[in-house]
């Protein structure tokens, strides 16, 4: 398997999903748009409210899985990467993947204190395509 092959695969899809354990311990999914930001396969950066529900989840239990998926005609490919994942408040990161059209949803621009970074790193993932799986860690 080509984590290259991988890398292209994310970067053309527009959505993924995100996953949280909750105080009860189940597992609580969120379609998101795709990551503002990625380094390889092993840190994904994505942008949400410092107010919102998966964030107290996240800062109770960091453990977490993305998914990207491509429903074709023909085929199917998905990629689960797991790991865990950070919330971020400082603000160079903020400033990092800060994008003009933000300030729809945090009012007071980039230092706005519901504004906040999810950091995933990644530590291993399945991939699937053409009813074959495969498993792969990330160094």
């Amino acid at each position: 398997m080509e984590l290259s092959k991988i890398e292209k695969f994310i970067d053309k899809q527009k959505v993924s999903f995100i996953c949280s354990i909750d105080e009860e311990n189940h597992p609580n999914v969120k379609a998101m748009l795709k990551p503002r930001k990625r380094n390889g396969l092993k840190e994904f950066y994505f942008s949400t409210n410092t107010s919102s529900m998966r964030v107290k989840q996240y800062k109770n239990n960091p453990n977490a899985s993305i998914y990207f998926y491509h429903k074709g005609l023909l085929k199917y490919v998905g990629v689960m990467l797991k790991g865990k994942m950070e919330v971020l408040t400082d603000q160079e990161t903020k400033n990092l993947i800060w994008k003009k059209g933000d300030i729809i949803f945090y009012k007071k621009g980039v230092t706005d204190p519901d504004y906040c970074v999810l950091k995933f790193t990644t530590e291993n993932g399945r991939y699937y395509c053409d009813l074959k799986t495969e498993n792969f860690d990330i160094q």
